[in-house]
């Protein structure tokens, strides 16, 4: 991250703040995301981002495009605080007479997607299942309509798919699993964001070093934020295979003719089986504009020290 030297205090409220803003600005296109990862084959109901959207907005109102938004608003804070906090801290201890080597900022980047996932797996794994609650529930209705249309061809199994809160899911996954029913797909996450943060924290790093007017100053505030914007698109994409497998995953209610998976491997055999190498693709364009400015805000609010000005206003101790 930065050179200067930031407060551990500062360094979460700055995280916190920059996924706030972050979360409520790409959320439409995160449940996009989620909801075109989600469909196969045999249930493909959008086409495109703007596709789903606009269903989405026809079936479920406006308000539709913001389901999970409220559990990841409560735990964006901790978790992005806690990848930004720990990149730094690390990039700081692995730093060595003023020099940082490529492997050990990714070496950084590592330990930062590693700590993450504390909070960053059960987040997911709540917002995936209200993300996709209304694509499940389009799904099985178009099914039962298609089933009373041909009562000869009616199967046994038609899933009824609600809506519930988190909080609902919360308890339940608790009461039938414990902490590990919160955990679940941990494995793929782990996959997914410590590569996403080998790649991440050293490309922005030096792509914000090159418009550095100075070697000792930082860089100008536009170059923060597409630093951010550009290396956060890169590893979105690199990494979103993936994500589509953490995501398959973490689904924990599908439609009745959809694919059901056991763990990673059984995931990928039945996606290349069933839906071919594209199906790792899915959603790719929508990760990247979600992660795009999720990061370079992230970034901007980091390097302006919006922590540090808010944090002035506090009184101050006496020595």
């Amino acid at each position: 991250m930065a050179d200067k030297q930031i407060s551990l205090p500062a360094k979460l409220i700055n995280g916190g703040i920059a996924g706030l803003i972050g979360v409520t600005c790409v959320f439409p296109i995160d449940l996009a995301k989620t909801r075109l990862q989600n469909q196969q084959n045999g249930s493909r109901l959008y086409t495109s981002m703007s596709d789903c959207l606009i269903k989405t907005i026809r079936s479920e109102g406006y308000f539709g495009m913001y389901r999970g938004a409220a559990v990841n608003l409560t735990l964006v804070t901790p978790e992005k605080a806690i990848k930004l906090a720990a990149n730094d801290f690390f990039r700081h201890h692995l730093t060595k007479d003023g020099k940082l080597t490529l492997f050990k900022e990714m070496l950084a980047g590592c330990g930062a997607g590693t700590c993450q996932v504390i909070v960053t797996t059960p987040m997911e794994m709540l917002k995936i299942q209200l993300q996709d609650a209304g694509r499940l529930a389009t799904v099985n209705s178009q099914l039962t309509a298609q089933r009373k249309l041909m009562p000869e061809t009616v199967a046994a199994g038609s899933v009824e798919t609600k809506s519930p809160t988190a909080m609902q899911l919360t308890r339940e996954l608790l009461r039938e699993k414990g902490i590990a029913g919160l955990y679940k797909g941990l494995g793929a996450t782990l996959l997914r964001d410590v590569p996403f943060s080998i790649i991440y924290f050293p490309l922005f790093a030096n792509l914000n070093n090159l418009g550095k007017k100075n070697a000792d100053g930082p860089a100008p505030f536009y170059v923060s934020f597409l630093s951010g914007c550009a290396a956060g698109s890169t590893a979105a994409v690199a990494v979103n295979p993936v994500d589509v497998i953490k995501t398959r995953l973490q689904s924990l209610n599908r439609g009745s003719t959809e694919d059901t998976y056991s763990g990673v491997t059984d995931c990928i055999r039945k996606i290349l089986r069933n839906e071919g190498p594209g199906a790792f693709l899915k959603g790719a364009y929508c990760r990247a504009l979600v992660i795009a400015p999720l990061f370079g805000i992230a970034q901007v609010v980091y390097f302006l020290g919006v922590a540090e000005f808010l944090l002035s206003f506090l009184p101050k101790k006496d020595n």
